[in-house]
């Protein structure tokens, strides 16, 4: 027990950020070990992080569809890791674009509410990658992007990874900008969304919970809540993942898209679906040049929301400016 408590104690004084990076992923390691790979090449419609591991290495994210794992569900190929997009901006849909094709000229694709024609979001320039003992950040800028090569929104990325003995902790901080006037149309399917492994379902260990205490997808899904963690058995080890939505968000605290089947997902603009009234409208119009920011923390903690204390860490985190 003295030995744990000394290795405990020297852990954060070797622990470290690392990256190693390429023409399309860059690979991250905490403390030595692998934690995550961001993928943004020509197969990623989107750019998406994969896998997601806690501290103790294991993989809390569904391999389908970049690693086919006997057992796993094989349901929403678009729901890849960790990413970032909307299902209708312009009627252009950000969030299912794996099977990207033009819209054909006289088809009966669905107008209105529902997207017409799939986007791609493809890197523009990776502008900066900084590992450190303290924290690394990788700073990126991305473009959403009609299939005919025009460019709705200009985003630029800072993701922010720390170190830890127990937790792993990531800092998201994401700027929309509109190329031409946009709007984002009200929709469920959105917007930082993470998809979990199968072993974390409901119907398997796996249970939600909001910061109110509401707990299991009939009392979170499309309620508004600063955070929700999802936590469950994994491997043998109790283990969960939370979302925080900082204060300084749009339209927060932020509406969760949050399913049993392990979908995770905060979500501003669905205001129809969540409400259950079709008179809601959750859109939002951008002028061109104008922005939006939105920042999220992630937890990867072992145990559940009250053992990692994750109360205590939202009000730290809501803090920083």
């Amino acid at each position: 027990m003295r030995f744990l408590r000394l290795l405990l104690t020297l852990a954060p004084l070797c622990a470290q950020v690392e990256f190693k990076s390429s023409s399309d992923r860059i690979d991250v390691k905490i403390d030595g070990q692998p934690f995550t790979t961001l993928f943004y090449g020509a197969d990623a419609p989107k750019p998406y992080m994969h896998p997601l591991r806690t501290a103790s290495g294991k993989v809390i994210t569904r391999g389908y569809p970049m690693d086919m794992i006997e057992g796993e569900s094989k349901d929403h190929p678009h729901h890849r890791g960790l990413w970032f997009t909307h299902g209708n901006v312009n009627d252009i849909d950000f969030w299912a674009s794996e099977k990207s094709q033009r819209a054909v000229a006289g088809s009966t694709a669905k107008k209105g509410p529902e997207p017409s024609e799939k986007g791609v979001v493809l890197i523009r320039k990776l502008a900066d990658v900084k590992g450190g003992k303290k924290s690394g950040t990788l700073h990126l800028l991305f473009d959403w992007q009609d299939l005919s090569g025009k460019t709705l929104i200009k985003e630029n990325r800072v993701m922010t990874f720390y170190p830890g003995v127990t937790d792993r902790v990531m800092d998201f901080d994401i700027t929309l900008t509109a190329s031409e006037t946009v709007t984002f149309k009200d929709t469920k399917e959105g917007m930082f969304a993470i998809r979990l492994a199968t072993e974390l379902e409901e119907k398997n260990s796996g249970k939600m919970r909001n910061a109110e205490g509401a707990v299991g997808e009939k009392n979170v899904w499309g309620k508004r809540s600063p955070w929700v963690d999802y936590a469950g058995t994994l491997g043998g080890e109790r283990v969960g993942i939370a979302i925080f939505d900082h204060p300084t968000n749009p339209r927060h605290p932020t509406y969760w898209h949050s399913r049993s089947y392990g979908l995770f997902a905060a979500n501003i603009f669905g205001l129809h679906d969540f409400e259950n009234d079709k008179s809601k409208d959750g859109k939002l119009e951008l002028q061109a040049g104008s922005s939006l920011r939105f920042r999220y923390r992630v937890v990867i903690h072992p145990g559940d929301a009250d053992s990692a204390g994750l109360a205590s860490q939202f009000k730290k985190y809501s803090a920083m400016k």
